[in-house]
């Protein structure tokens, strides 16, 4: 696999991809090194091949800093001394969204507003984030500190649109104070509703505060992983908790009517497969937008997946011991899901856990709190090429010796 040719790097623009310049097989190599000397309880054999990123084209999101100056606005970071550095051109991001972003600088050229100067902590416009669907449909946010650039955008939606009909949702979040976070506490919604993520059969619909994986052929191949893993001990019951817009677990739940249970039916026995219920799938997720685009896609497919807007921890440690189910999969924040939900997973007598992690380290630390189980199997995603961020996922299996639930 080549490496993307990065004028941005070369000149020193932008460094963000760290790794830009490593072989892309050498990266991956490393990438995998690391997650077996944090997991050296796992022979080789139980690591399955890693999934590539690849080296160009696969960002669906692009988190651009709003820099210049009203009317020549700059799209992309902050160099070293606070001013806008340009990147609409980069690389790593799709070709939808490559081709989006200057049209995207003409619009806010156009409008006048002044770009957020950070050191003298004036200006207006604050970030620009655009989300692209596998359809080519894109969601567009904007971050403006005062209700002035929410109400002047808001009037010229119209031009706007003319210059990305591709834009499906529209919305302005409001950040007047002065911090180092991407986004603030309200959020205007200007035009649509949400955006559809194509995942094979299941629509996804981000809101424009939702969670997705940045990669999208990567997450495809994530949710693929998890479906894999459970459907071989097929559990009657699953929790997914940090569940998101549902991603795992609509990739796991089955259709709300039935299911076909095959055990007992042998080959030629002449008669269908009995019917069983539908595996009870139940995310848990403390956005409760998440949860009403999760609510949706369920509803959409024809999927028996319930979802609560509930603090994951908070959740578990209330639960009876009879309501807690055959199998759990969690993708926690970079910070892991902490003792507390460790040690209860760990007493939680729960035969199966698929735990999704973008931070090895956290995802290490988590373990050692859960020695009841056993890796079974491990798969390195490469979401995030040229960079050292990765995503790293495990099955988990009690052991032997353990109080577990499947099948009782």
């Amino acid at each position: 696999m080549s490496l993307p040719h990065c004028d941005y790097f070369e000149a020193g623009r932008c460094r963000s991809c760290a790794l830009i310049e490593t072989p892309y097989a050498e990266q991956l190599r490393a990438k995998e090194a690391r997650c077996r000397e944090l997991l050296p309880e796992l022979g080789p054999g139980r690591w399955l091949p890693s999934v590539e990123g690849g080296d160009r084209d696969f960002r669906n999101k692009a988190k651009l800093v709003v820099g210049g100056g009203a009317g020549a606005v700059t799209l992309g970071i902050l160099g070293p001394d606070g001013s806008g550095v340009d990147l609409r051109d980069c690389l790593i991001q799709s070709p939808g969204l490559r081709a989006a972003i200057p049209r995207l600088a003409t619009f806010l050229d156009a409008t006048g507003l002044p770009p957020y100067d950070v050191p003298a902590r004036r200006g207006e416009l604050k970030f620009a984030h655009l989300t692209e669907a596998p359809s080519g449909e894109l969601m567009v946010r904007f971050v403006s500190r005062t209700q002035e650039g929410l109400d002047r955008l808001r009037a010229r939606l119209p031009e706007l649109l003319r210059a990305l009909p591709e834009a499906r949702v529209v919305s302005v979040n409001l950040l007047p104070e002065h911090r180092a976070v991407l986004e603030g506490e309200r959020e205007e919604v200007l035009h649509g509703t949400s955006l559809d993520m194509q995942l094979g059969g299941i629509d996804l619909h981000l809101r424009p505060r939702s969670f997705f994986q940045t990669n999208t052929a990567v997450a495809r191949e994530l949710y693929a992983q998890a479906a894999d893993w459970v459907a071989r001990r097929n559990p009657r019951s699953l929790w997914d908790l940090y569940c998101g817009v549902g991603g795992f677990a609509l990739h796991l739940a089955e259709p709300s009517e039935q299911r076909r249970d095959g055990a007992g039916q042998g080959p030629g026995s002449g008669s269908e497969p009995a019917t069983a219920p539908a595996r009870r799938v139940l995310g848990v997720e403390i956005s409760e937008e998440a949860v009403r685009s999760a609510r949706r896609s369920a509803a959409d497919a024809g999927l028996a997946a319930a979802f609560l807007a509930e603090d994951a921890t908070a959740f578990a440690l209330a639960s009876a011991r009879e309501d807690r189910p055959e199998a759990i999969i969690v993708n926690p924040p970079r910070r892991g899901i902490g003792a507390e939900l460790a040690d209860w997973i760990e007493d939680s007598g729960v035969d199966l856990v698929v735990y999704s992690s973008c931070n090895p380290e956290s995802l290490a630390k988590d373990l050692t709190r859960m020695p009841a189980y056993e890796i079974a199997e491990a798969r390195v995603f490469d979401m995030f090429p040229h960079t050292n961020h990765l995503e790293v996922m495990v099955l988990l299996t009690r052991g032997s010796g353990s109080d577990g639930m499947m099948g009782t």
